[in-house]
């Protein structure tokens, strides 16, 4: 069984839910403020833009990272809307769920004609 599995099971629904509705070629934001309004109407809890700070032998430096989305306090969301995803956005929420103390991350790319197709699953 995967860690929280049920919890990445909603959100795929919830992705597959404003994709369904708005379809490849938006900006980003647009599907980050779509995919949190459906987390809204789902009761899933979130935060959004969440700031992440880099610590380097006792040095906090705030470097401008942020965490798209966090579920639950337990899953990252890092959302794209790019023509394919590349390693650099795998390692980019790697580091983010290294950064934030976090096991499990959805990359998510909303620019694919499904949905199901544009979302990897990571953990740590």
């Amino acid at each position: 069984m995967l860690l929280y599995e049920k919890l990445s099971s909603e959100i795929f629904g919830a992705a597959i839910e404003v994709h369904r509705q708005l379809g490849p070629g938006l900006l980003e934001s647009a599907y980050q403020r779509c995919l949190c309004h459906e987390l809204n109407l789902r009761e899933i809890p979130f935060r959004k833009e969440i700031e992440l700070p880099v610590q380097y032998k006792g040095m906090c430096l705030d470097c401008a990272y942020r965490i798209d989305i966090l579920v639950d306090e337990k899953i990252v969301l890092e959302l794209k809307a790019v023509e394919q995803l590349d390693k650099i956005h795998e390692a980019q929420l790697l580091t983010y769920l290294k950064l934030s103390q976090k096991r499990v991350g959805l990359l998510m790319n909303f620019n694919v004609p499904l949905m199901k197709h544009g979302i990897k699953r990571m953990a740590l």
